[in-house]
């Protein structure tokens, strides 16, 4: 840049000296106070004039003051654009955390200070802690709680006016702690300027300017930072009105919420009730209660019986609570719903008597109104139940009236008891397959029940007769009908039952023949040892005739066989089977080969052995018939249970 040369001394005054320009360029290159120095200095090498030197000086003190004027300006400008953001950062609503944020660290820029940080009282701890710092590099520091009226900060909030001092531990003017004093070290702070958060008449916390050297806050500095915490207060007081109307919506939408939902189950309650009047009027089931129950809350029913068993009458897959028989006993003591995980469980009582119960699987929450359909749903099904036990009991009492007449023997009316039976669901005339079931004395009444309600399903009879479950069934052979019966009762909780059945018959005096086989098939399998067992007359064959009337089967068996027997059973041979295909064979130990598949020689030798064992008379016509007899005896009694 060229400089205008500097007058000659002497040469008196004149129009502004020209180093007069040189000010202006440094005021547009907004260079170093310092800088104004060098045109005076220049002057006075080059022996400018007294005046003219004079001129100088009061051109450099205006261009000073300009330089001045222009900073103050543009520090003005920047606060002013530091306050216009904070008002925009509240007027957008923004997270009162963020505010904050940006107020002290505005704070800290506009000051030139090293730190910067805003304190909050907490009056329910009695304390002020630390809110947000910019520029602090003390963990310790940032974590610093104070006690209320102790430090600069609290004489800050008791004065509710700014405080500010250069020199932070020798200042007496407000009351040190060690807790503090010991938090302000670690950061290394030394001056310190504090203004008061105000809220109505109230001071809800402090925003501080500090630095690490001693330092003079000026009142523009202390007003620019009473601006700022101005701004942080009424962020502050705009959080608080916007919780408590946050608040006050979600009261008003949870309110608004627990109506529609309290509304609902009003109509679901009223919804319900009126489908179980219908049930009842129309005779519905319990399945069509459980169809109820789903359709008005959700979820999944399982019915159980009186021992906590699932039951065929539900919608679901038959899913239970882990004890389901806790849960209903539970359920039954209290009278309420039983809760146990995603399972809500209901007792089905009439009176004391526990019948059942209702289990609603449903992840969510049931509430009391929900929770009281579920439990309305146990009453009607109470009353269905009982409605049926009590239409069962008669029908059952009638069917077991009329199989104890026809079993009697002494059918005087046939075509009467045809007619009865016909009245019943039962057609006399088709062929019935007639079992006879032997329990123990104290579950009969639940044999019979099992058994009155198979026969009903079927179209058959059942009833009690000489102390056993009667039951007479069309369309099912008697060793099909024996294995149905059998595993009905055990499903039923009848315990061990021994089951024969007979038949074919048809027509009404036919039925007292079959019951007689039947009963007789009953009678040989407790002597065969095969007690829980089912079979029919026919696949226990002659041995039926033979067999039962207390005769000792075992004892036959073991007095014609033992020998052979306990042989096979250490030596592990197969004299028994060989004994059997001998037989089978007509006596030809080559046939009896041919169906072993072994050589005749080893059938020779097998029967060798047992000629030793039993005797040489074993193959005699009498002994023969004795171990044939003996050696099926035996595979009878071997089978067991199926």
């Amino acid at each position: 840049m060229t400089r205008s040369p500097v007058p000659a001394a002497g040469d008196g005054p004149g129009p502004a000296p020209a180093g007069a320009a040189e000010y202006f360029e440094l005021l547009l290159e907004d260079a170093a106070a310092i800088e104004y120095e060098r045109p005076l200095v220049r002057a006075r090498s080059m022996g400018a004039g007294t005046d003219e030197l004079a001129e100088l000086e009061r051109v450099k003190m205006l261009a000073l003051q300009v330089r001045e004027a222009f900073a103050a300006r543009r520090r003005r400008e920047s606060e002013l654009s530091a306050l216009f953001d904070t008002a925009n950062d509240l007027a957008a609503l923004r997270g009162v955390d963020s505010v904050l944020s940006a107020i002290v660290r505005r704070a800290r820029r506009l000051l030139g200070s090293d730190v910067s940080y805003l304190t909050l009282h907490a009056p329910a701890e009695g304390d002020t802690y630390m809110r947000v710092t910019d520029g602090s590099v003390s963990a310790r520091f940032q974590a610093l709680r104070l006690p209320m009226g102790a430090g600069l900060g609290g004489l800050v909030a008791q004065t509710s006016a700014p405080y500010a001092t250069a020199g932070y531990f020798t200042d007496p003017r407000f009351r040190h702690t060690d807790e503090i004093n010991d938090g302000v070290l670690d950061e290394g702070l030394v001056a310190i300027l504090g203004v008061p958060l105000i809220r109505g008449s109230q001071v809800i916390g402090v925003l501080f300017a500090a630095d690490r050297t001693e330092r003079t806050f000026d009142r523009s500095e202390v007003s620019l930072l009473g601006s700022l915490a101005a701004h942080a207060a009424i962020a502050l007081d705009n959080a608080r009105l916007l919780e408590e109307t946050r608040a006050a919506l979600d009261e008003l939408s949870t309110a608004s919420r627990e109506l529609r939902a309290h509304t609902a189950s009003v109509e679901r309650a009223a919804g319900a009730h009126d489908r179980f009047i219908d049930l009842v009027l129309r005779g519905g089931g319990v399945e069509d209660v459980a169809a109820a129950v789903t359709e008005a809350l959700g979820g999944s029913i399982t019915v159980l019986d009186e021992e906590g068993r699932p039951t065929p009458a539900c919608d679901g897959t038959g899913a239970v609570p882990p004890d389901p028989a806790a849960a209903l006993t539970l359920a039954r003591s209290t009278g309420r719903t039983v809760r146990d995980g995603g399972w809500w469980t209901a007792a089905v009582t009439v009176d004391s008597e526990l019948l059942g119960g209702l289990v609603l699987h449903r992840d969510d929450e049931l509430s009391d109104a929900d929770q009281r359909i579920l439990e309305r749903a146990a009453l009607v099904t109470a009353l269905l139940l009982l409605i049926r036990r009590t239409a069962g009991e008669a029908e059952n009492r009638v069917r077991g009236e009329l199989l104890e007449e026809l079993l009697s023997g002494n059918v005087r009316d046939p075509d009467g008891m045809r007619e009865r039976a016909r009245r019943l669901g039962a057609d006399l005339e088709q062929p019935h397959a007639v079992v006879v079931a032997r329990v123990a004395e104290h579950v009969v009444p639940r044999a019979l029940a099992a058994a009155g309600h198979l026969a009903a399903t079927k179209g058959g009879l059942a009833g009690t007769h000489d102390g056993c479950i009667v039951v007479c069934v069309p369309g099912l052979d008697p060793a099909a009908a024996a294995g149905r019966v059998r595993r009905e009762l055990g499903n039923a909780g009848a315990g061990v039952a021994t089951v024969g059945g007979a038949g074919p018959a048809s027509g009404p005096a036919a039925l007292a023949t079959a019951h007689a086989e039947a009963a007789r098939c009953v009678t040989t399998l407790v002597a065969l040892g095969r007690t829980g067992d089912a079979a029919s007359a026919g696949e226990l064959g002659f041995f039926g005739l033979l067999v039962g009337e207390g005769r000792d089967v075992r004892g036959f068996v073991d007095a014609t066989l033992a020998p052979v027997l306990e042989y096979d059973a250490k030596r592990g041979t197969d004299l028994e089977d060989t004994l059997q295909a001998y037989f089978d064979a007509g006596s030809s130990p080559a046939r009896a080969a041919e169906a072993l598949r072994v050589h005749v020689n080893t059938v020779t030798q097998r029967l060798d052995r047992v000629s030793r064992l039993l005797g040489k008379e074993w193959s005699s016509p009498e002994r023969a018939l004795e171990v044939q007899l003996a050696l099926r005896l035996h595979r009878l009694t071997r089978v067991g249970p199926g």
